[in-house]
């Protein structure tokens, strides 16, 4: 073992390329370039994905190593994001670590997206202890898993259908907003009412999540209304927002509060880019209040799809031996 663990990190599984460095488990830089080119297309084109995943790793990598006050040579390894995510951009990252890992002669660690999004939470000073509970949310993942140590996880529920962050896009594709459509719904619902409009609770059993029929039921509501009045929308945008917000977090949250009351678990942690939700947030800590939680949400900059959480997973790999080699592929839907 090294005196001091580097490890170099990269996450390129859909829209955003990202590298960070990590030392000791300590996130030294951690830089992400955005790609503003899909907003007129109202969603990711996944091959202008992989075009601009090419053009943005070698500068954000070599930034990465700038800011952290570190060279190629100081590295002890290099971890990387092989699933889930769009082929053709997680082909950029893993072809770009496969390639630094061969040519410096140092290990390869291929790391989960969403156990990723799990040990975000231990890049803080404040962690949680071990087991914990986690809920994740993104756009493509809703799951509540349990985490006994940095290696060893279990998904106790999972959406079966759709993801809440795809339900709150999708939602404010409904009403006309721009993609992406998710923080959208969020600012309008501070300023609105979320009873003033009621959206129906799936009723699925154990620890499992659904939101297509949500889905539904608000586009049969906005379908209802603007036939009666084409103006509905405008004149009613916040307490839409609201109500449709309202009813997401609740799925969510009633679901957590069920694990936790199940396992006895009570620390509890929030993370995956639908976590940014100010709206989640604030209920999630209210809701730690009341079930006596211990609490924790990493940095905003950790919640969305960032290196840091590669760089700090790869670290606990690191540490417990799990490297790859050369053959392992990339894969838009692997499992854990």
């Amino acid at each position: 073992m090294p005196a001091t663990v580097n490890i170099l990190a990269i996450e390129s599984s859909c829209d955003e390329t990202s590298a960070s460095v990590c030392s000791d488990g300590r996130i030294l830089s951690n830089f992400i370039a955005t790609q503003d080119i899909h907003q007129k297309y109202g969603g990711v084109v996944p091959e202008l994905a992989s075009r601009a995943h090419m053009q943005h790793i070698v500068p954000v990598v070599d930034a990465a190593l700038k800011d952290a006050g570190k060279s190629l040579s100081d590295l002890n390894a290099i971890a990387f994001t092989h699933a889930p995510g769009l082929i053709g951009a997680l082909l950029v990252g893993s072809g770009f670590a496969k390639s630094l890992s061969l040519s410096l002669n140092i290990p390869l660690i291929s790391v989960h997206h969403m156990q990723a999004h799990v040990l975000a939470n231990l890049i803080a000073d404040k962690r949680p202890e071990f087991p914990f509970l986690c809920l994740t949310v993104s756009g493509g993942h809703t799951q509540i898993v349990l985490c006994e140590s940095p290696l060893r996880m279990k998904i106790l529920g999972e959406t079966i259908d759709d993801a809440a962050g795809e339900a709150f896009d999708k939602s404010a594709k409904l009403l006309g907003l721009p993609y992406p459509g998710g923080p959208l719904i969020d600012k309008y619902a501070a300023g609105g009412d979320p009873t003033r409009f009621i959206f129906p609770e799936p009723q699925i059993p154990g620890l499992d999540f659904s939101f297509s029929g949500v889905k539904t039921s608000i586009l049969y509501f906005i379908q209802e209304e603007t036939r009666k009045d084409p103006d509905f929308i405008q004149k009613n945008m916040a307490d839409i927002c609201a109500s449709i917000q309202h009813r997401i977090i609740t799925i969510l949250l009633n679901k957590l509060k069920k694990a936790s009351l199940e396992t006895g678990i009570h620390h509890v942690c929030l993370s995956g880019g639908v976590s940014a939700n100010s709206g989640l947030r604030k209920s999630f800590l209210e809701m730690g209040k009341i079930m006596h939680w211990q609490t924790y949400i990493p940095e905003f900059q950790y919640c969305t799809d960032n290196a840091a959480m590669i760089a700090i997973t790869g670290y606990y790999k690191f540490l417990g031996g799990e490297f790859s080699d050369l053959s392992i592929s990339a894969s838009a839907r692997a499992a854990w």
